[in-house]
This record gives structure tokens, sequence and C-alpha cells, in this order.
């Protein structure tokens, strides 16, 4: 028997009576407001997949841990399961990255980009460096009024070998980059360069930071926006390209 001090809650589960512990439920739950600072969320099922990259994109190098990062291998696998997964319908890209490892981004912003599931980005706080490629990589992009971009360089930490074969391999990888972010977005090559080599700007480097407004009068993002604008323009995706696939299947049984 249960004393007066222990919380039950009964369920009832294909006509047998059931007695669940709730007091451990609530000590979770308090935990959470504790360690993480989150209430318990309503569970609803939804057919959008929210997925964040935030601080720094690992790649193959390990950083401190006292870095908050985003590991690619965590990500990749997400991406193909999200794509297979027939009850997920679209992706919610949330981005406040200050960058990171080149070709792990890269990686990352070509699955985006492949995958036949319709796809928003929303940038908040910043999309800088390697998360420019990320944010265009959507179908479509927002941009929060207050967040930014920083536009420069492909930058090298440690020692390099300085031959002709160096800056050219840098050359290489910053052609990657500017390609795919021209291909994905409306910025011609000539003003991303441009803003990539500007000087003045940034204090020990060069290049240039673009605010929200900047982002989408420069071609780069589509809208300035937030959660609401980036959900409402996503599920019109979803319901268009439905409606275009119904009219398909009945084109081809008439």
């Amino acid at each position: 028997m249960y004393s007066d001090n222990d919380f039950v809650q009964k369920i009832t589960f294909n006509g047998n009576e059931l007695i669940e512990d709730s007091s451990e439920k609530e000590q979770d739950e308090a935990e959470n407001i504790k360690e993480l600072g989150e209430i318990k969320v309503p569970n609803m099922k939804t057919n959008i997949h929210c997925l964040t990259i935030i601080g720094q994109i690992e790649g193959h190098i390990v950083l401190p841990s006292q870095n908050k990062t985003t590991k690619y291998e965590h990500i990749i696998p997400q991406l193909v399961a999200i794509e297979d997964s027939p009850d997920i319908e679209g992706l919610l890209l949330i981005l406040n990255t200050v960058g990171g490892d080149v070709e792990a981004g890269l990686a990352i912003a070509e699955m985006i980009a492949t995958m036949s599931k319709p796809t928003v980005s929303l940038v908040l706080g910043g999309g800088h460096s390697i998360g420019v490629p990320l944010a265009v990589a959507a179908d479509f992009s927002y941009i929060a009024p207050s967040a930014t971009m920083t536009i420069h360089p492909i930058r090298l930490n440690g020692m390099i070998i300085g031959v002709p074969q160096t800056y050219e391999y840098f050359e290489k990888m910053q052609q990657r980059v500017v390609q795919f972010v021209v291909k994905n977005s409306t910025i011609s090559n000539e003003r991303f360069r441009e803003l990539m080599l500007k000087t003045g700007e940034l204090a020990n480097d060069i290049g240039t930071v673009l605010f929200g407004e900047e982002a989408v009068r420069n071609g780069i993002i589509d809208a300035v926006g937030g959660v609401a604008d980036s959900l409402k323009k996503l599920y019109e995706i979803i319901e268009h390209n439905k409606t275009n696939e119904s009219t398909c299947n009945r084109r081809e049984m008439m």
C-alpha cells in the first residue's frame, strides 16, 4: 500500500489499472529547470524538424572544451534521417554561429542544399564566415533585424608552407565558398568578393560586417524576419509542393 507521502497516478491501459509514481516525474522536471532553465513543453506531433547550428562548427580537429561547438558528425546523420523520414515534411534551420571549419561547414551546406524536402533558414545573433553558405543553402532564408553576418577570406591557424602551391590551394578553397554562395543566393560573384576583400571595416582583418537589412539588400539573404515568418514560409512551401505534386499526379492519370 502507498502512504500519504507518496504521489501516485492511476493509468488505465487495455482495461488494466496501472500505478505510476509521479514524484519521479516532478523531480525530473525540477532538475530540468535547475540545470537547463527549461520547463516542460507539450509534446505535440509536428511535421517540421528544427535543427540548430550554434557556436563554432567543429571539423576534423577537436576544439577546446570551453568552446560552444556544433560537431559536423552529429549534424550529417540528422540530415540523412530528416530526408529519409516520411513523418518530416520540412526543415527549419536556426543559425547563431561564428563560423568554423570550412570543409565541415560546406559539407553540411551541400547536404541542406540538395535535400528534396523544403528548407528555411533563420539567422539569429550571427551567421558569420562559413555560416553564410549555411544560411543560403536553404530554399528560403531569413535574418533577424539585429543579426549580423561577417564576410571575410579564408584563414588558417598554425604553420603553413610559404610556397606558391599553398596560395593556389587557398584560392581554390575560397572559390568553392564563393561559388556556393553565388549559386544559392542572388548576390553576384564580383559583389561578394568585393565585400570579402574590403579594408578599413574590421580592426584586425579584411572583410565586411552586414546587419540584417544590409544582408538582404546585398542579395545574400531573402528577407528580414523571425521565427513566426520562418515557420509560415516553410508551411507555405510544403503546401505549394503538395499542390504541385497532386496536380502532376492527376495529369499522369489523364
